[in-house]
């Protein structure tokens, strides 16, 4: 149903229809509909609907469209509506309020909520502990196929998947099995028989980005997770775990911009100052690193007395071989993201790129001297900007190559040598390089 249908709906005071439609939607397509209402507009809607669908929508509005609704809630409103959520959804929103609404929540929720969402609340906030669920479908040692679908159907309503199951006893993981593998199953056989006892888990204290890496590599839909003492605490579902992966990559693409402590709102939500601030220290890095290559430039200012032409090709040595670099730094950045590469891969990164850049810098050098001598009718000049081609490509693409594992192997994060830092100093070494070669072959003083 389109939003204009509803509002109609709404005109029309025609609240049974209204509620009745809601119930057909999905929650996603209810909260995009939603955040293009204006607030009265989507409280009422929001009331209309039946507690678990307006739950299940709340979950997916975002940040600014849930912050109105907070704060135009009533506390038993806001109650109800955590309650109705799953858990691991109700603590991130928490996470985002202040801590008096928080406190007056938590004080009216049920006391089995407020203990479980009391204890995701503590966990820190990159840890698998804050994006995982204790809820799941518990099954024990022993239980036939018919009691473990009874068993499903008891706990599956508050689960946050039913495809997987897990064998726990005395809060110890014992084993895992999918739904696929009960339903193939005949009724009076053992879950013992089923059950895969040689489970992948990972700590509640794991670092989050991590597991959700190793459920990607392993194809997993629900990762499990343990305490210190091995006793199973939760299950992190794909949906966090892709939500932690788009987050990761929304993060390298910022800091690769050179964008420092990028905004967690959106683009729109972001205020023009958190922009402006989030980037101007880089920026600021940036401008006063180029100086050096500024000084490099004066430095040979006889030699742009003596042939002027050879400034014309300073953008086009700087732009071919920065491209270069950041090319390398790209894929180096993906490969550590996505755990292809390792710090401890250098020496075979650098041999494979400087293999790359020998042939990329071959190519683009008998391109650009062919060009040169064809409108300038001069071989030394071809020669010289070939042969800078080759060296300064070759160059960025080790710097592009090896600074993000470097950076990687003391424990920074990779993106920050990406794009704008490894141009600037591509720059100054394709400068250098040039005037270098440039004053011996035309004897420039």
């Amino acid at each position: 149903m389109e939003k204009e249908q509803i509002l109609q709906l709404l005109d029309e005071k025609s609240y049974r229809q209204l509620r009745e439609a809601t119930e057909d939607m999905q929650p996603a397509d209810l909260a995009e509909m939603l955040e293009e209402m204006d607030l009265r507009q989507r409280l009422l809607v929001f009331r209309l609907m039946k507690k678990d669908v307006a739950a299940e929508t709340f979950a997916y509005l975002d940040n600014d469209a849930r912050s109105e609704m907070v704060e135009a809630f009533s506390d038993a409103e806001l109650t109800s509506a955590l309650e109705q959520m799953a858990l691991d959804d109700a603590a991130d929103l928490l996470e985002e309020m202040p801590v008096s609404v928080v406190k007056r929540v938590l004080s009216r929720s049920d006391p089995h909520t407020r203990d479980a969402l009391n204890r995701l609340l503590t966990y820190p906030a990159d840890s698998a502990g804050s994006i995982m669920t204790p809820e799941y479908v518990r099954l024990r040692r022993g239980t036939t196929v018919a009691d473990a679908f009874t068993a499903i159907r008891r706990q599956g309503e508050q689960a946050e998947t039913v495809y997987i199951c897990y064998v726990v006893e005395r809060n110890r993981l014992e084993g895992v099995v999918t739904a696929r593998d009960l339903l193939l199953a005949n009724p009076d056989d053992s879950i013992d028989e089923l059950m895969d006892e040689n489970v992948i888990r990972v700590q509640v204290t794991d670092d989050k980005e991590f597991v959700a890496n190793e459920m990607n590599r392993y194809g997993f839909m629900a990762m499990p997770v343990v305490d210190s003492e091995g006793f199973m605490v939760g299950i992190v579902t794909l949906d966090d775990a892709s939500d932690v992966l788009i987050e990761e990559a929304t993060e390298d693409i910022q800091k690769m911009a050179a964008i420092a402590a990028p905004p967690e709102d959106s683009y729109f939500s972001t205020s023009v100052w958190a922009h402006a601030r989030s980037r101007i220290p880089w920026l600021l890095i940036l401008m006063l690193s180029a100086t050096f290559t500024g000084m490099i430039i004066t430095h040979y200012e006889n030699a742009f007395a003596a042939l002027p032409l050879l400034v014309s090709f300073i953008p086009m040595l700087m732009d071919t071989s920065g491209n270069c670099g950041n090319q390398s730094s790209t894929l180096m950045v993906r490969g550590l993201a996505l755990g292809d590469i390792r710090p401890a891969d250098i020496l075979r990164v650098i041999f494979k790129e400087a293999r790359v850049a020998l042939l990329v810098g071959l190519v683009l050098a008998a391109a650009n001297g062919l060009r040169i001598f064809v409108m300038y009718r001069d071989l030394r000049l071809a020669v010289l900007i070939s042969v800078t081609l080759v060296l300064a490509i070759l160059i960025a693409k080790l710097i592009g190559c090896s600074l993000p594992l470097l950076v990687q192997r003391v424990g920074l994060d990779p993106a920050l040598m990406a794009s704008p830092f490894i141009t600037t100093i591509v720059d100054a070494c394709a400068i250098t390089i040039y005037f270098s070669i440039a004053t011996r072959m035309f004897q420039i003083s």
